[in-house]
Parts: structure tokens; C-alpha cells; sequence
């Protein structure tokens, strides 16, 4: 399912125009892409949690050439299912 499948659906189900659909789509990935730019998590119960971890600058090589490199610091979006999602997926 691309984004277009999930306005369909979101348009679908809850008896909008794709148009208003697009816009409702768009405002919950604003949304959750604010709170997680503010180092926030986003609790969405029975689906999962989307939240921010820190890696920490680290060593790697560089596979063609075998020279050291350096990874720097970085934040990275997770997502853990909730239990419900959990659930529903295996069964």
C-alpha cells in the first residue's frame, strides 16, 4: 500500500472526497513528523509508538578500500507496534 492506496481507503471508509482525505492524511504525518523533529514520541494506543534514538558517533571501515572511517552522531526515527497491531498481524 502506497500513500494514494491509503487516501483511497481513509476516503473510503470514512465517507470523504480523496481531496479532504489527502489533507487528513498529510495533517496526521505533519503531526508526527513535528513531534518527533522536537525529540517527542508520538503514543498511539493499540497501533505503536514512534519515537527518536540517539546513535552515538562510532568507527567504521570503508568496505573497498579497508580505511577508517567516522560515522558521526545521528537521531534516528523508531517505530514499536503495539500490542493490538501485534496481534492482529499474527492472527
Amino acid at each position: 500500500m502506497n500513500k494514494n492506496d491509503l487516501v483511497a481507503h481513509v476516503a473510503e471508509a470514512g465517507g470523504l472526497s480523496k481531496t479532504d482525505a489527502a489533507k487528513a492524511v498529510d495533517a496526521v504525518l505533519e503531526g508526527i513528523t513535528d513531534a518527533l523533529k522536537k525529540g517527542d514520541e508520538v503514543r498511539l494506543v493499540g497501533f505503536g509508538t514512534f519515537s527518536v534514538s540517539e546513535r552515538a558517533a562510532s568507527e567504521g571501515r570503508n568496505p573497498r578500500t579497508g580505511e577508517k572511517i567516522t560515522i558521526s552522531a545521528s537521531r534516528q526515527p523508531k517505530f514499536k507496534p503495539g500490542k493490538g497491531l501485534k496481534d492482529i498481524v499474527n492472527g
